[in-house]
């Protein structure tokens, strides 16, 4: 009997190893490294300090991606739980702070008078500055970019490419859209800017449409990414972000496609690059700032789409559309810091981290201060001296 158990013993020995020897020899069995590790932090040397000016928190926001909003003095966040607050930009008070009826998948749209956000299963929810309820109403399908506000309009586009308008008061429908959908698209959150009497929404197939505010119809619509390619996968180029008015100008960027700014009255470019880019744009009366799917953060000439600089020291780390903030650009990154680089040359100024969560949507420049919100729920206000 000692015997026989001895030998079962060697005998799941030799089994064992011999099952770590397959094993080995097992592509599916082993950890295989990520394709594209994102970059470690860089050390330099801080040439201005970052510094959080207040904190508060709002809730997570899932798998969702909320930007908070500001407007009169206020910033205004929401989260995947239904959550709702206006913040005062100052101090970081809470002025109050509700529980919407629905789960949320998408806001802040805003213009300090009217606050919309976007339910899980397509309702639009409206409330006055202070929080009260004012209407709801339901989108054709679900809607992932936060409503835009204006001209007495809640705009909001659905997934199913519809684009819709809404009175800001009564919660009536003014107007709809409805646009082509490409057999395939990024899940993605495209967005809505208004500018004077026009809305300009980026669009799934790489398309970015001027649309008037009166009655919807269109004023004109550019291509920002030429589906090219063999593969649906390889034709993808859905607009990325939300376009950014500035100046006459409207700038915007696609995945696998071009950046570039164009007359916000006609439509025609004034440049465009060839680009790729998963976030948004920013711009100022010098640049257009944009992160590229490889996560380097480029800087434009405003005026001609000469490439001023560009930073790789970012890869792969996930960013944020960049926001010009005080003569820096800052991009937010998967582990919660936001870093701050200089818009002469690119070069790391300051960085700062926040709770470890991702950044997921562009931060916003309220007054003197910077406000990102992270995936765990934390507002943050920073600032950089």
């Amino acid at each position: 009997m000692r015997i026989a158990v001895k030998l079962l013993g060697a005998v799941l020995l030799v089994l064992l190893a011999g099952c770590s020897t397959l094993s080995s020899l097992n592509p599916f069995a082993r950890k295989v490294p990520p394709l594209n590790p994102p970059a470690a932090l860089v050390e330099f040397k801080p040439t201005l300090t970052a510094r959080t000016v207040w904190t508060t928190t709002v809730g997570s926001a899932a798998t969702h991606a909320f930007a908070p909003a500001a407007a009169n003095g206020s910033v205004f966040a929401a989260a995947a739980d239904g959550s709702l607050m206006r913040i005062d930009a100052a101090s970081g008070a809470v002025v109050w702070r509700i529980k919407t009826e629905a789960p949320l998948t998408a806001g802040v749209g805003t213009d300090g008078e009217t606050v919309a956000v976007a339910g899980e299963k397509g309702e639009l929810l409206v409330f006055d500055g202070n929080g009260k309820f004012r209407w709801k109403a339901q989108a054709s399908s679900e809607i992932l970019s936060a409503p835009a506000v204006g001209q007495g309009l809640v705009v909001v586009r659905s997934l199913d490419n519809h684009v819709a308008a809404y009175d800001a008061g009564s919660g009536t429908r003014r107007w709809l859209v409805q646009r082509p959908i490409p057999s395939l698209t990024l899940r993605a959150a495209p967005g809505i800017a208004i500018g004077g009497d026009t809305a300009f929404v980026s669009l799934p197939g790489g398309r970015l449409s001027a649309l008037a505010l009166g009655n919807g119809g269109p004023r004109w619509e550019v291509a920002i990414g030429d589906p090219r390619g063999t593969t649906e996968l390889e034709r993808i180029a859905d607009a990325s972000g939300t376009p950014v008015v500035v100046d006459g100008e409207v700038c915007a960027v696609a995945y696998q496609g071009r950046i570039g700014c164009f007359d916000v009255n006609s439509g025609s470019a004034r440049w465009f690059k060839e680009f790729s880019s998963y976030v948004g744009v920013a711009a100022d009366q010098r640049f257009v700032f944009g992160a590229d799917e490889r996560g380097g953060v480029n800087a434009f000439s405003r005026s001609s789409g000469a490439g001023a600089w560009r930073n790789d020291k970012l890869a792969f780390r996930r960013l944020t559309t960049p926001a010009s903030f005080r003569h820096t650009v800052a991009v937010g990154d998967y582990q919660g810091y936001v870093h701050f680089l200089s818009q002469d040359d690119g070069a790391f100024v300051a960085r700062i981290g926040t709770d470890g969560s991702q950044v997921l949507a562009a931060p916003v420049v309220v007054g003197n201060n910077l406000v990102v919100q992270t995936q765990a729920g934390a507002v943050v206000a920073l600032s950089i001296d």
